[in-house]
């Protein structure tokens, strides 16, 4: 893979453009790299079965880059490691402006495969006794001829051997689109990215986000106005990518840590404490509500009350339908007001006494795919309001539903599908 990239999410901090010099880091000291360090000349006794590069080119960055991070294996304990190939090393080692307050650390060579980050993980990231990792890696082996069984095998042994050493949280990134005139056909991605799902829900503490749907277009190809080569997002693609990691960092406590206050309009009820799950619960069909009072969590972990809001977790297997529902029920006129946040192509829904509204990562995951006021990846919000037997839902103020029909009362339910889903300020005025 070339040596290419970079990026950030907030607006006018994003401009990667393409090519990124291998000297982005500091140049090493001015011995040469240990020889523990160095690529082995043979793959004679290294684990994995996938292809390692011996390019000249990349034996040189490999020593350079593996050489610096020698030297900082103090400096950047307990960093979210960002580890790949030159998709990872473009964001360079200040990540131009990503994600200001959290301490991370680059850890991706240009060109690099999956059982190269096998060769890499003791020493380049597990030695930093990491916060986080963030994984992308499997394009380059499919340039080198390797098959998706192998690659996934690769990458299994890689979560087996962070698992052996650590509870780490491990982000999984799908392997983003290309193209076949990369090598990198879409038929083939898109295997990869299954079996590694696959693999992943072996493992606790390990979430896939999908990086697939978010950069594919109708094809399943890279788009040029993010992929200028159809390999390397430019500054586009890298802030679609930052916005699709921020959820799962506030998930993990990583990022907007301060408490936040919101103070509801004249009238107003919150339907969440910002301190735990009182007041909902599960609802079995034909059964009574199993309320949460009290508890920061479902009895299974899918919801969880992280500050001033809900999160719907992502299922280990991909997709898990389920329901929580507040205890009360709410019959006569009332309006609901939330904000949700998605992750790429999340599945979920707001339940109205019964009916649910989907809320979802619309321009991703329908059906509303043609909203103009949507944000991906941030915080939309919606306003329910209900009179007699019918709810008119709007989104950012653009309409959903004109006139959803519902029965005479029932409860609020929040439903979890696919992907994480957070809820914040949910709270109702009734009575109107």
């Amino acid at each position: 893979m070339a040596k290419f990239f970079m990026l950030f999410v907030a607006p006018a901090a994003i401009l990667l453009t393409s090519v990124l010099p291998a000297q982005d880091v500091a140049a090493p000291a001015e011995t040469a790299p240990a020889a523990t360090l160095a690529l082995p000349e043979t793959d004679e006794g290294l684990p994995g079965s996938g292809p390692i590069r011996r390019y000249g080119w990349f034996k040189k960055l490999w020593d350079q880059r593996r050489g610096v991070w020698a030297q900082r294996i103090e400096q950047d304990q307990n960093a979210v490691v960002f580890f790949g190939d030159s998709i990872t090393q473009g964001w360079g080692d200040h990540f131009h402006g990503a994600f200001p307050n959290l301490k991370k650390a680059n850890r991706g060579i240009s060109g690099d495969t999956t059982r190269g980050l096998l060769l890499r993980l003791d020493r380049d990231v597990m030695a930093l006794n990491p916060a986080a990792i963030v994984l992308l890696i499997g394009t380059n082996d499919l340039e080198e001829k390797a098959e998706p069984q192998t690659i996934a095998d690769d990458f299994a042994l890689l979560l087996k051997n962070i698992r052996a050493q650590s509870d780490v949280p491990v982000i999984v990134c799908n392997v983003f689109p290309s193209s076949a005139s990369k090598s990198r056909p879409a038929d083939k991605i898109q295997e990869i990215n299954k079996l590694y799902a696959k693999v992943a829900q072996q493992h606790d503490h390990v979430t896939v986000l999908d990086t697939w749907t978010l950069f594919a277009d109708e094809q399943g190809n890279a788009k040029r106005e993010e992929f200028p080569d159809l390999l390397h997002p430019n500054g586009e693609g890298y802030a679609k990518w930052v916005a699709a990691l921020r959820p799962l960092f506030a998930t993990l406590g990583l990022i907007e840590t301060e408490p936040t206050t919101f103070e509801p309009e004249p009238g107003f009820e919150m339907l969440y404490n910002g301190k735990d799950l009182s007041g909902w619960g599960f609802r079995p069909k034909g059964g009574e509500v199993t309320a949460f009072d009290g508890r920061q969590a479902s009895p299974d972990g899918r919801y969880v009350a992280i500050g001033d809001r809900i999160v719907v977790t992502t299922p280990r297997e991909g997709r898990r339908v389920q329901q929580m529902w507040t205890t009360r029920k709410f019959p006569g006129d009332f309006v609901l007001k939330l904000e949700f946040r998605a992750t790429p192509n999340a599945d979920s829904g707001v339940f109205i006494r019964k009916p649910q509204l989907q809320c979802r990562d619309y321009p991703l995951a329908g059906p509303y795919k043609d909203l103009k006021n949507y944000k991906p990846q941030d915080w939309n919000e919606l306003v329910i309001t209900v009179v007699g037997d019918t709810a008119h839902c709007t989104c950012n103020g653009e309409v959903l539903e004109a006139a959803l029909k519902l029965p005479k009362t029932g409860p609020i339910g929040l439903e979890g599908d696919r992907g994480q889903m957070e809820y914040r300020r949910i709270r109702i005025q009734t009575g109107s």
